[in-house]
């Protein structure tokens, strides 16, 4: 079976690197952005199983980003996970209006996260009727 593939989303790069090592480790393919835009771009490119996408960046948001890929047919069923240090229900309200599938807060417990990222991932395949 081939790698999962992770778009890690973050402006802060310790963190990208932080969060690309752990799953790394895990066997997943690594694929960082450092702003919403460029994680436009390197979805389309890339085609990742799943994206790991923060919210306050530079040049474009979170928010502005997942709402992006969740209308684009090509990108829309990839799984999106919020993480980010925004923890208002408004918030969270709103990541999940603009299309996040999970919402997690900074700082994030990395067996969480990893929890979250497996899920997510059994249930795209279970959709697309593999298990």
């Amino acid at each position: 079976m081939a790698k999962a593939k992770i778009l890690i989303v973050d402006d802060e790069r310790d963190f990208v690197r932080l969060l690309a090592e752990r799953f790394e480790t895990r066997g997943f393919d690594i694929i960082k952005a450092f702003n919403g835009a460029e994680a436009l771009e390197k979805a389309h490119l890339e085609n990742p199983d799943i994206i790991v996408l923060d919210l306050m960046m530079p040049v474009m948001n979170g928010y502005d980003a997942c709402r992006k890929l969740k209308i684009d047919d090509n990108l829309k069923n990839i799984p999106v996970v919020m993480l980010t240090g925004k923890f208002e229900p408004s918030d969270i309200e709103f990541g999940k209006e603009v299309g996040a599938d999970a919402y997690l807060t900074k700082p994030v417990e990395m067996e969480m996260l990893q929890h979250k990222v497996d899920a997510l991932l059994r249930m795209r395949r279970i959709k697309n009727g593999r298990k």
